[in-house]
């Protein structure tokens, strides 16, 4: 197994259980938040599923211009959203090289640094990782008590 697909399994081991956890938030609950600064339960997950899209693009073409770039999405349906961004995501990731994993990508206007683009997907899982803990709260207090295993084995 080459490092691209190591890396999708490692993606989709962590982005299968969060697009269950979205298939539990209803269209009533898009505007949830548990705290009046937290984002709102859409704002939560497009900025996840658009910002490892971005990660991703960023390590395939070795500079910034994803980053700056605003989001073009007009899915307003949250699983549609996931099912669509998890196989662009995926495409990307079985796209990258070993050569483009090596490269050094300078982010230091993001992230006050050069980084080989290997290490910005491993940035992406982390932070994919850390909201999906967020998003497993939100869903509990949705009054969701049958959740996912927090990682699925691919």
């Amino acid at each position: 197994m080459n490092r691209a697909e190591k890396i999708v399994n490692q993606f989709l081991a962590h982005r299968l259980v969060t697009n269950e956890l979205i298939q539990k938030i209803e269209e009533g609950h898009y505007q949830y938040q548990p705290a009046p600064t937290s984002m709102t339960a859409q704002k939560l997950v497009t900025h996840m599923m658009t910002s490892f899209y971005k990660f991703a693009q960023v390590a395939k073409i070795g500079n910034l211009e994803p980053f700056q770039s605003p989001a073009e999405e007009t899915e307003s349906n949250l699983q549609e959203l996931a099912e669509s961004y998890t196989e662009k995501t995926v495409n990307v990731l079985r796209s990258i090289t070993d050569q483009e994993l090596d490269q050094i990508i300078d982010v230091s206007a993001v992230f006050g640094e050069k980084l080989p683009a290997g290490q910005l997907i491993k940035m992406a899982l982390e932070h994919e990782i850390h909201h999906k803990g967020n998003l497993f709260v939100y869903v509990r207090e949705m009054g969701h008590t049958e959740l996912p295993f927090y990682v699925r084995k691919q």
